[in-house]
């Protein structure tokens, strides 16, 4: 799994080719980014997460993803220049892709078939809100919403999957990637 996993093209936010073979033996936390959602502030944290913890190996990855009450429409320069100016980002970000429309772009697919469902935080009633605006995904494996989180360890295997609503901060992601870097 991990050999494929590190092969799948794919490209950065400024047109690159790229892969997650990039990163290899670094932790990786791959999170569906948008600009214009309620988690949007979350950029803020992961972007601190991302300045604690690179120089110990883990990499935060942002795909920015406008499938999702069309939370992301901006450009490549008009992403880049948000997540800059409003929060500092400095991890990498990608080109805009598909997750859960068709066609479902195969890093996703790859990463929600090793992992079909997300842990949510206690006591969490995101999926109930979202249902209630009639907004959940077709298939219940789906990605729920913008900034999913999918945690790979330094071997390329995915070991994590945490809700869109878990916080940068939270205890059990964080837990998480400290038990990857080790």
């Amino acid at each position: 799994m991990n050999d494929s996993l590190y092969d799948i093209p794919l490209q950065t936010l400024d047109g690159r080719p790229a892969s997650l073979r990039d990163y290899a033996g670094e932790v990786l936390l791959v999170v569906n980014v948008a600009s214009r959602c309620g988690l949007t502030p979350q950029y803020e944290g992961l972007e601190k997460l991302h300045q604690a913890l690179a120089p110990r190996g883990l990499q935060v990855l942002g795909f920015p993803c406008n499938d999702f009450a069309a939370q992301e429409p901006g450009t490549a320069d008009e992403i880049r220049e948000f997540c800059s100016a409003t929060y500092g980002v400095s991890f990498p970000l990608f080109a805009k892709m598909q997750i859960n429309s068709e066609p479902r772009h195969p890093l996703y697919a790859a990463l929600i078939a090793a992992i079909p469902n997300a842990v949510y935080p206690e006591g969490s009633d995101f999926r109930d809100k979202l249902a209630g605006y009639k907004l959940l995904p077709a298939r219940d494996t789906d990605v729920l919403w913008n900034f999913e989180k999918f945690l790979i360890d330094r071997q390329g295997k995915v070991i994590g999957r945490f809700s869109p609503d878990t916080a940068p901060d939270d205890a059990a992601l964080r837990a998480a990637i400290e038990a990857a870097l080790g």
